[in-house]
């Protein structure tokens, strides 16, 4: 026993330190992403504080403020059609307890007008536009905007729809990653994704009240929170060309906090907020 640790020991010694240095020069053994566009602003929902999430008004408005990105959600209408809506179920949104897949587009009810803001609890957004937009639409109105799609239903013909773009880590490769990161993997790993996304963990019981139990627990907020805001792996994937986006951010405590962290981009319901941010500190710089 003793004997194998002189070969061991060398051996998990060799292999820390390689990792640690491929982690700070990813370049030696991976080619770095070409983006096609790298943005700092991201409006959530089209920026659903200043007006009704996910409308065609919402999302002028944000490209209007200069936001980078449009991020929104998608779903199938019983006819085909990919509609822009956070949700499946159009209760909260509409008032009527019906689904998207269960409507033909001409059946949608429009949003209500006045929404609260998912992630800014006891604050609303007001607007003149309540209908439910086509995803075809958005980039008919904004061809050069980069648009981020998420789709919420494991729907072949939605992915089908939506197969070409860049994409960035689903919930259990985000898991992978770090486990790649903490096991020395990471590295020596290659990765088709080219974005992370993930919420930043301060805004949890703050500004985003969760539904699960488990996130109502501050002793678990805080390991997420030690887990994964680690620096290191987000400068690692910004150097392998892979942009680090954390949401949803609606004040400027936060916004610095993202930014801190080592994000490349900030989600926000506030563009106008964000941009504004932006202005301050470029003008700091």
């Amino acid at each position: 026993m003793a004997s194998s640790l002189y070969f061991i020991l060398p051996a998990l010694g060799g292999y820390t330190l390689t990792s640690l240095y491929l982690l700070k020069n990813p370049q030696i053994l991976h080619k770095k992403k070409r983006a096609a566009f790298h943005c700092t602003h991201i409006s959530h929902r089209g920026g659903s504080g200043e007006r009704i999430e996910s409308t065609m008004e919402a999302f002028t408005h944000a490209v209007e403020q200069g936001t980078g990105m449009l991020e929104l959600d998608c779903h199938l209408t019983r006819d085909g059609h990919v509609v822009v809506s956070h949700d499946e179920n159009l209760l909260r949104q509409t008032g009527h307890d019906v689904t998207i897949s269960s409507l033909n587009l001409e059946e949608l009810p429009l949003q209500k007008d006045r929404l609260e803001v998912t992630f800014y609890a006891g604050h609303y957004s007001t607007g003149t536009d309540r209908k439910f937009t086509l995803l075809e639409e958005v980039f008919r109105k904004f061809p050069k905007m980069p648009v981020n799609i998420e789709i919420k239903e494991d729907n072949s013909l939605l992915m089908e729809k939506n197969s070409t773009m860049p994409y960035s880590f689903s919930m259990r490769r985000g898991l992978q990653l770090l486990l790649l990161y903490y096991s020395g993997l990471l590295p020596f790993v290659p990765l088709g994704e080219s974005f992370l996304q993930f919420y930043l963990p301060r805004i949890i019981n703050r500004t985003y009240i969760p539904e699960e139990r488990l996130l109502k627990n501050r002793m678990v907020i805080y390991l997420i929170e030690k887990l994964t805001m680690k620096k290191s792996l987000f400068k690692h994937l910004a150097n392998r060309g892979i942009q680090v986006h954390l949401f949803v951010c609606n004040e400027d405590p936060d916004i610095e906090a993202a930014f801190e962290a080592g994000a490349t981009g900030v989600m926000t319901d506030y563009p106008t907020l964000l941009t504004d941010y932006l202005h301050r500190h470029r003008s700091q710089d």
